[in-house]
């Protein structure tokens, strides 16, 4: 049975647990003053949210703080679970102060202004909030207390902002305690104010988000010049060492109370100047460099909302007042353009990392903005060569054929590549084929002279397949049957519209295609697909594949985003491709045309490495 004030009263009520604002949302209706406390209850709760929310963007934003992170390590799936209900405490305190409001409504008559009652504020929170805070913080790492109430904050290895808030009700009731004192004190004086209470609240959780967002902020230069400013404001470095080392900074944001307890870590100073000065340096084994695919997709990046990338990307009506934001930030990225590094995570001890180019996928296909993509595309790879990385993977519109020849363009420019360049659709063809069942005799192929496509054609008519291959050119087809083998070319076929596949229940789509263009699939179908962005699932007496895909060995450490639709701990099998191409220490570039020879190898080497189809 769990002890009092150990775990959320509401813990079981998933979103509904909102509904317990309704209280504070009616009373605020039915006031028409706009001075109502229900009201600034409930902005002040908006507020505390969205400080949470924007420093966990900004620490997140690699291409931003990359230099600067304390603990180098990833966050995975199972500290994003844990911290999933993070925002419970806003909740928690909320209602105490509603309540707080009903037992004491004449403290709450207050002017908008006092600067007295901000420097009472401030002295009763140095004086009195900070100790207090001190010897209860110490008190939670006792045996007892630790294991029941204090544990779960200490679970998240990888401080966070919302680890922040990731905390038992007991903790959250001593917060608002230290919270509280300042300002009721301030108030009991005579000079509380309205500002007061935003302003310390909002201050509070700011200087809480910063110490837990593993990114140092404050710069060594601050403290040399200043020394005793060490003593009086801590920093994120500062905290990261009280998750990573036992009985250490435990103050809230003061560290002389540290000092005065004798629990001040000594590596504090030294760890915080190498942070800033020198940074993280660390080079990249491997790099797939991705795009976004339109603007609500682009809010499914790992540093706008944790728990949505978290979870495989489905567009949501809530994310539409977004979408300004998301494309004001596109546009920003656009006109700085360069690639950013969004997320990063390890396997088999190797730092893989993801590069983004900041182009919607409609630009692909627009013909005037081809060479600002490549451009792009190739700066990304002369940087990544500059550094030493040494595979440099492209998804899915990134090699389109008609773009960059499947990235040949670029190994043409640049002989010399140290970094080996590759489309990784060699275990994309892989996969598709082996999802194919081996009793097979006949299939549909769309996008039938594409790379994806003319490989699996020639594949497949080597296994005696019938092969329907969709193109009105008959020049293109020739060539891609005179490279089969003389006694396959009978199965590679030419058809010319959708009608020739009324009676073939095998499709498979390289090409997008229409609701009306699938009525031709006769019931039962089953539609294998390597088309970006996949096909609509129009047929209910039909079946639809995803995009071939790979899931990765379960030793992988730091992964916590979903690669677009797809499901925790799985890529696209162009990601899976580049990373077996690394991990085999392949040595040639894998651009162009398919060598069709190298596909069972290449879908062996995957399996060889741990990695599944999904």
């Amino acid at each position: 049975m769990a002890l009092p004030l150990s775990t959320s009263p509401w813990k079981n009520f998933g979103v509904f647990k909102y509904i317990l604002y309704g209280p504070l949302v009616a009373k605020a209706i039915s006031t028409s003053s706009t001075t109502s406390w229900c009201l600034h209850i409930l902005i002040i709760s908006a507020i505390r949210i969205e400080i949470h929310q924007l420093w966990f963007m900004f620490s997140n934003m690699h291409f931003l703080t990359r230099r600067r992170r304390i603990i180098k390590q990833g966050v995975d799936f199972k500290q994003i679970d844990r911290e999933w209900d993070w925002d419970d405490f806003i909740l928690f305190q909320a209602l105490l102060a509603f309540m707080a409001y009903y037992t004491f409504p004449s403290l709450v008559d207050l002017p908008l202004w006092d600067l007295k009652g901000c420097l009472f504020a401030l002295l009763l929170h140095m004086g009195v909030s900070e100790p207090l805070y001190y010897g209860m913080h110490r008190l939670l790492h006792t045996d007892h207390l630790f294991k029941h109430y204090h544990s779960l904050h200490h679970s998240s290895p990888v401080p966070q902002p919302f680890t922040a808030a990731s905390a038992t009700p007991l903790e959250h009731l001593m917060l608002f305690v230290v919270m509280g004192i300042p300002i009721l004190g301030a108030t009991f004086m005579g000079s509380g104010s309205v500002a007061l209470i935003y302003g310390y609240v909002s201050l509070f959780d700011f200087m809480r988000c910063m110490g837990h967002s593993n990114v140092e902020v404050l710069p060594h230069a601050l403290f040399e010049a200043l020394p005793f400013l060490r003593y009086l404001i801590y920093t994120p470095t500062y905290h990261s060492l009280h998750h990573t080392e036992e009985d250490s900074n435990f103050c809230l944001f003061m560290p002389l109370y540290d000092a005065l307890g004798k629990t001040l870590n000594k590596k504090t100073w030294e760890l915080h100047m190498q942070i800033t000065k020198v940074g993280d340096d660390r080079i990249p084994d491997f790099v797939f460099l991705v795009h976004v695919v339109d603007v609500i997709s682009s809010i499914h990046s790992p540093f706008a909302f944790r728990s949505y990338a978290s979870m495989p990307y489905t567009p949501r009506l809530i994310l539409l007042p977004a979408w300004p934001l998301a494309c004001l930030i596109m546009l920003l990225m656009w006109a700085y353009s360069k690639p950013f590094l969004i997320s990063f995570y390890y396997l088999r001890s190797k730092f893989i990392q993801t590069w983004i180019v900041p182009r919607h996928g409609f630009q692909y296909f627009l013909p005037f903005a081809s060479e600002g993509i490549n451009k792009q595309i190739e700066q990304a790879i002369l940087r990544a060569d500059k550094m030493g990385v040494k595979v440099l993977s492209l998804a899915a519109l990134n090699k389109n054929e008609s773009l960059n020849g499947g990235g040949t363009l670029f190994t043409n420019n640049h002989p010399d590549l140290r970094v080996r360049v590759v489309h990784g659709n060699t275990l994309t063809a892989a996969v598709i084929l082996n999802e194919i069942p081996k009793d097979v005799k006949e299939v549909f192929l769309t996008g039938a002279t594409s790379k994806l496509g003319r490989a699996i054609a020639l594949y497949l008519c080597r296994r005696k397949v019938r092969v329907l291959m969709l193109t009105l050119s008959a020049e293109r087809l020739q060539k891609i049957k005179m490279e089969a083998p003389p006694e396959c070319q009978q199965y590679l076929v030419q058809v010319t519209k959708y009608q020739a596949a009324q009676n073939c229940k095998t499709w498979i789509v390289g090409k997008w295609i229409t609701p009306r263009e699938q009525s031709w699939a006769p019931p039962g179908t089953h539609f294998h697909q390597f088309v970006v962005p996949p096909i609509f699932g129009f047929r209910r007496d039909c079946t639809y594949g995803k995009l071939a895909a790979m899931r990765l060995p379960e030793d992988v450490q730091g992964l916590g985003s979903c690669e677009y639709t797809l499901e925790r701990g799985v890529v696209h099998a162009c990601h899976a491709g580049g990373l077996v191409h690394f991990l085999e220490g392949y040595t040639h570039h894998e651009v162009g045309a398919i060598d069709v020879d190298r596909i069972d190898l290449v879908w062996e080497a995957a399996h060889k490495h741990g990695l599944r189809p999904a």
